[in-house]
């Protein structure tokens, strides 16, 4: 499981030094390689390849001829890059990737469970700006009587 914030830096030929405290599940589970894929809103989720097998073999699996799941098989799909970990740990991100996700070099890794989401770091502020302005507004329904 990752999890945790940790603001890195995006080297000038796009590659990222994924923390040391992951790089061992990741050598692990996937032998180091991953999936860098888009998300909505303008950030990057980054997958170990095994754990995106499934969800990309489910996206192509559903019809085409709907317009809304072509487009999102455009966007998941067809951005998807394979990357592996170098020899001291490195990730390249793509850079058709970089420009989607507006980032240059200062960046936010963000563990979700099995996966990463990679933001830019102004990007991110903003987006945990909003979130803790939803919580001042009221959980939606789905939360109610949740408690940590």
């Amino acid at each position: 499981m990752f999890r945790g914030v940790t603001n890195l830096t995006v080297d000038s030929k796009g590659r990222l030094a994924m923390p040391a405290r992951y790089r061992e599940a990741l050598l692990g589970r996937a032998e180091g390689r991953l999936v860098v894929t888009t998300d909505s809103p303008v950030c990057l989720l980054i997958y170990a390849a095994p754990d995106w097998e499934p969800i990309e073999a489910k996206l192509m699996g559903l019809s085409s001829f709907d317009a809304r799941i072509r487009d999102l098989q455009r966007l998941l799909v067809g951005y998807a890059s394979e990357v592996e970990l170098d020899g001291t740990g490195r990730i390249l991100i793509p850079a058709p990737l970089r420009k989607f996700a507006g980032i240059d070099k200062d960046v936010a890794l963000v563990g979700q469970g099995r996966r990463f989401e990679l933001w830019d770091v102004a990007k991110w502020d903003a987006q945990i700006g909003r979130a803790v302005e939803l919580a001042g507004n009221g959980m939606p329904p789905e939360l109610e009587g949740f408690s940590l």
